[in-house]
């Protein structure tokens, strides 16, 4: 007979909300690394081992992490990293019937948009392309009001876009 074994559980770093393996490559690595040395002692040591425990931490940069997640704003403001780290699914009219689904700053978690965009596109029996924003940033436009059924193909199907970081906007057109 199979032995049992109890599953796995994942524990997620509170600053970045990236699995702590990967806070080396989340937008505040020093803050994260402090956060699981305060809070997670075990975890710290398989990740960081005790080579980086012997080493002193760079204050100034630690000080620079910190600015970055408050934004220059301060109060109780996102910092523009963690702002970036969202992926946005906006839902806007075309035409009276006509919509257009965009998704945005899926980049971010390491996503081939052409891929993407083409998965897309068999899936939902629709256009879709990969097209500049204004800001000069890519997105994907899919052709058609698919944005909840775009949010349960994304969490599926790239497992390190966390659900909590992706956010539906709908647009709507001003009226003249």
């Amino acid at each position: 007979m199979a032995s049992q074994t109890s599953p796995s559980t994942i524990a997620y770093c509170e600053v970045c909300t990236l699995p702590y393996e990967y806070c080396e490559f989340g937008p505040s690595a020093e803050l994260c690394k402090k956060n699981c040395r305060e809070n997670h002692p075990g975890l710290y040591e398989r990740y960081y081992g005790a080579l980086e425990e012997a080493k002193e931490e760079d204050p100034a940069a630690l000080a620079a992490d910190e600015a970055k997640l408050k934004g220059k704003g301060g109060g109780g403001k996102k910092g523009k990293k963690e702002q970036d780290m969202r992926v946005y699914i906006k839902r806007s009219e075309r035409n009276r019937r006509k919509c257009v689904t965009t998704v945005c700053n899926l980049q971010t978690y390491d996503v081939e948009l052409k891929k993407a965009a083409k998965l897309f596109a068999n899936r939902f029996a629709c256009g879709s392309s990969v097209s500049k924003n204004p800001q000069g940033i890519d997105d994907i436009v899919v052709q058609g009001d698919v944005s909840d059924e775009l949010l349960q193909l994304i969490t599926s199907t790239w497992k390190n876009v966390p659900e909590k970081m992706i956010e539906l906007v709908e647009e709507k057109k001003k009226k003249k």
